[in-house]
């Protein structure tokens, strides 16, 4: 792919707090420029430590450079990063004595653009840097960097490299109009494409996962009014983020917060208690628990071991709740030891806690982990998380490949059978980023944070 012919510069670390602050240049100036402000010829991947002057000689700072030469380079130019001295100021300076010298400023996310359009990545890893940057948890994190090292690419060019050899057969069959499919060699392609539907099909099932990774795993509070919902959320996330009333009904709406459990994140949601004969407004406090029930990845089922056994839970969350899924907590525990009976399967896990003095939190919370790590896909030996785009991606490559199974099982024309397989192809391609396609890598890059 061409190369940018422009110098571009930006300040790859946020300033302010940060002890240093790191401005990143690249192009193909970068080797003179370099020349020009410290007065030598840089030594490539060697840090030097200098004063930075401007064009009129004024001293900036002292500072560190590395000159890092084509490919050999994060964005495979010519590069150079100059670390100063935190202050913003100073930085500022930096950057508009560079401006002065011929560069300009980067656009959001173009280091790692280059980086992508001289081939130093795939389209997968240039994302898997926003993952990486944004990651909340980590499993999100090592996910991310999975993705950065090239596992989901590999996993794509395994794929392209196996549909290339199906539609190599199939066109072949094109350009010898006379000879028809015989059945060994429908067999065959039958076989290959099953496989690669099964291939696809795993790394769709991952899609799911991505977004536990990227969002949290929507994690709800629920359970009969006044059990201690909301008690409960104040204690695991270490602060009195709800409402505590021994009145029934308090929490009218609910109430979200990000809380890192071990290596996961979760996105803890206390609801409105589920009364069997609510009044209008807490009615519809319950309508938007019930909203939630049907979008949770994991329930924290609440009873209060000092009362009767609940009523029968709404079918909305009955329905939804699992072993693998599910954790009943039995609170207020230091109160009493009734155990409620409840109409649920019988192998989700209980466990007895006191929201008030945090006796058994630490259980429970192990117990949340073991429940999230249970949602771990993994493709192969390689975590693969993959994202919204490759999900729709893979879903249209799917889509081609039914129609390519159903094409051959009923002998129409290899014609129709290869521009599906084409189809399969160029899904395949968008998610590595071997389909020039120049305004959705726009658009992709436009979202990254400047000096990535």
């Amino acid at each position: 792919m061409p190369r940018s012919t422009d110098t571009i510069a930006a300040l790859a670390t946020p300033s302010g707090t940060s002890a240093i602050a790191v401005v990143r240049v690249s192009g193909p100036d970068t080797s003179q420029l370099c020349a020009a402000i410290f007065g030598l010829t840089p030594r490539p991947r060697f840090a030097t430590h200098t004063d930075y002057r401007d064009r009129s000689g004024k001293l900036l700072d002292d500072v560190l450079f590395t000159f890092f030469q084509s490919p050999r380079s994060y964005t495979g130019e010519d590069s150079l990063e100059v670390s100063s001295h935190g202050n913003p100021l100073i930085a500022q300076m930096i950057l508009e004595d560079l401006f002065a010298r011929g560069c300009r400023p980067a656009a959001p996310g173009e280091f790692t653009q280059r980086a992508f359009m001289n081939g130093q990545m795939d389209l997968s890893q240039a994302e898997a840097v926003m993952d990486l940057i944004h990651a909340r948890s980590e499993r999100a994190l090592a996910a991310a960097n999975q993705l950065l090292r090239g596992s989901l690419g590999r996993q794509m060019k395994a794929l392209i490299d196996r549909l290339l050899q199906v539609l190599a057969r199939v066109e072949a069959y094109i350009d010898f109009p006379d000879e028809d499919l015989p059945p060994e060699d429908r067999s065959i392609l039958a076989q290959e494409l099953t496989l690669l539907t099964r291939e696809t099909d795993r790394l769709l099932a991952t899609s799911h996962y991505g977004e536990l990774l990227r969002d949290g795993i929507k994690t709800i509070i629920v359970g009969a009014p006044n059990v201690g919902k909301s008690s409960l959320l104040n204690r695991l996330v270490g602060h009195e983020r709800a409402l505590v009333s021994p009145e029934p009904g308090t929490t009218r709406d609910f109430i979200e917060e990000r809380l890192i459990v071990g290596p996961h994140c979760l996105r803890i949601i206390d609801t409105a208690g589920l009364n069997p004969s609510p009044a209008p407004l807490e009615r519809l406090g319950m309508d938007k628990t019930l909203e939630r029930a049907n979008e949770a990845d994991l329930f924290l089922l609440v009873c209060d071991v000092t009362q009767p056994p609940p009523p029968a839970l709404p079918l909305e969350v009955t329905k939804n709740l699992t072993s693998h899924n599910s954790i009943i907590i039995l609170n207020k525990s230091d109160l009493g030891n009734i155990k409620p009976t409840l109409l649920l399967p019988a192998d989700i896990p209980v466990r007895h806690v006191s929201a008030l003095t945090g006796e058994g939190i630490e259980a429970l919370i192990a117990e949340i982990i073991r429940r999230a790590d249970s949602f771990q896909q993994q493709v192969g030996t390689e975590a693969i998380a993959i994202n919204a785009r490759h999900a729709d991606a893979l879903g249209r490559a799917q889509q081609c490949l039914l129609e390519a199974q159903a094409k051959l099982a009923t002998h129409e024309p290899v014609e129709l059978l290869a521009s599906d397989l084409r189809g399969v192809l160029e899904a395949y391609g968008s998610i590595a980023g071997k389909v020039d396609n120049e305004r959705m890598l726009d658009a992709l890059f436009s979202t990254f944070c400047v000096g990535k």
